[in-house]
């Protein structure tokens, strides 16, 4: 894993696969390189995707010269590099972008909003969504799930009131903008909804993620 982008989700992400490896009946064989998440906000604010995915395949590298057969970024921003990346990256990368386009696929969804960084709002999953309504929330909503997002991942938690505030602006996107689920497109996000306090349809982009992850790993060709 890449991990740091941040530190929370990176954790999340660790002790997730290792119960679901237990659940399995498999011994975990992962290991973790650490991105700089300062120096990847600078790519994504100066637009420089070319130097993001070289930054990314450096560290992809530093994990199959350590044995990794697959890799996998916990977080969703940085897979706005993933057109870069894929083709150049020496093992597979697992991409949370294509379980949540094929998650909204399969519920024959039309309308959704997202929840995440103001680029991955912005961009409705970096134009992956192509046959969906992606509804976006007002500027100072996304201004307010920007800013918890990314207080999230500065500090590892979340807060009461940053849950309080996101369940507000989904139910109100739901409800004003007549939209159908809310995509849960940013990792940090497992750190503060879980399966008790979710209260609105939602596709929780970390749980397809960790799966993808687990079928990649305990696969014969893996090695598991």
């Amino acid at each position: 894993m890449i991990g740091g982008l941040g530190v929370g989700a990176t954790v999340y992400y660790y002790r997730e696969l290792v119960k679901a490896h237990a659940t399995s009946g498999f011994v975990p064989n992962l290991l973790i390189v650490h991105a700089d998440v300062n120096r990847v906000l600078q790519y994504y604010a100066t637009g420089d995707i070319a130097q993001m995915a070289e930054y990314f395949l450096v560290l992809i590298r530093r994990l199959e010269a350590a044995g990794a057969k697959v890799a996998a970024i916990p977080a969703i921003t940085p897979h706005l590099c993933e057109p870069e990346l894929v083709p150049r990256s020496p093992i597979p990368l697992v991409s949370p972008v294509d379980e949540i386009v094929g998650e909204v696929r399969r519920r024959e969804l039309r309308r959704v909003a997202l929840f995440g960084t103001r680029f991955t709002i912005e961009t409705g999953l970096f134009g992956r969504l192509k046959a969906v309504d992606v509804v976006a929330p007002t500027a100072a909503e996304i201004e307010f799930i920007h800013q918890a997002y990314l207080q999230i991942v500065n500090t590892g938690s979340g807060t009461e009131e940053q849950y309080q505030g996101l369940r507000r602006v989904a139910h109100t996107l739901l409800e004003r903008d007549n939209v159908e689920a809310i995509i849960l497109a940013g990792t940090e996000l497992s750190l503060i909804f879980n399966e008790a306090n979710l209260d609105f349809p939602h596709i929780d982009g970390s749980s397809l993620h960790l799966d993808a992850i687990m079928r990649q790993l305990t696969t014969p060709d893996r090695g598991q």
